[in-house]
């Protein structure tokens, strides 16, 4: 079997790939590729593999991006640490998904599930299908709730209950309306992918802010904005020139 990986982390490529070799020593691994953009290219240039096996969040994107820009009939297995947003989608549909660090026995089940379909989906345009759907349901399964510690504890936050999230020197808070503030293990990158952008703007590198939590807009020096929030917020939130039609629109909608 021809597979390809598509990993931004080293040593999880490098175990990944050790890992289905000791499962079926006949497989071969064609290429280990670190980002959206080598796998694009990759994809674009070889034949397809018969199997994928690929990480969510990279380090130039997400890897949905990478199978809405490239058609590709491989059906894909997908690696993640954050599985919440995921699941709901992987377990109605025929592919797989695997919860980070990948245990050997999961990944031979994903094999065994993976020789099924094959097995009675000999339709390449079924795999299409199917991971198609995955990226439509992946587009409307945002976060309800993040877990967060809290005194020793662990608590779920309501997403609806965040007014903004704020990061400055490697660390991000969640700061709620309630005026408390948690700190979380995700960058914002990662929350900016798992909240309803419906509900949610990036408003520059260290602002994600709630629309329920804008109270004013006012113009601010060469054609940016400035928003004030109903909840005091560690620094001034300003918008740049380029994100503040955008930014308007968003808030109209």
């Amino acid at each position: 079997m021809r597979v390809i990986i598509i990993e931004d982390e080293a040593k999880t490529a490098k175990e990944l790939k050790g890992m289905l070799l000791e499962l079926d020593s006949e497989m071969i691994v064609e290429a280990v590729l670190p980002s959206v953009a080598s796998a694009v290219k990759w994809l674009k240039e070889n034949p397809a593999p018969e199997l994928i096996f690929s990480d969510i969040q990279l380090g130039d994107g997400l890897s949905f991006e990478v199978f809405r820009e490239v058609q590709t009939d491989a059906p894909v297995i997908f690696c993640t640490a954050f599985d919440e947003y995921a699941i709901r989608a992987f377990e109605s549909n025929s592919i797989d998904y695997l919860l980070k660090p990948i245990e050997e026995a999961m990944l031979q089940r994903s094999l065994e599930k993976y020789s099924r379909f094959k097995d009675h989906m000999t339709s390449a345009t079924a795999y299409a299908g199917n991971l198609h759907k995955v990226l439509a349901q992946m587009d409307t399964a945002y976060k309800q709730n993040i877990l967060v510690h809290y005194r020793e504890k662990l608590i779920p936050v309501r997403v609806a209950d965040i007014a903004f999230i704020y990061a400055s020197g490697g660390s991000v808070c969640l700061y709620t309306f309630n005026e408390k503030s948690y700190p979380v293990q995700y960058t914002i990158e990662q929350l900016e992918t798992l909240l309803n952008p419906q509900q949610f703007f990036r408003a520059n590198r260290q602002f994600i802010i709630n629309r329920e939590a804008v109270q004013n807009i006012e113009h601010y020096f060469n054609r940016k904005l400035y928003i004030s929030t109903k909840l005091a917020s560690p620094e001034k939130i300003i918008i740049s020139k380029i994100k503040a039609q955008p930014f308007l629109k968003w808030i109209e909608q």
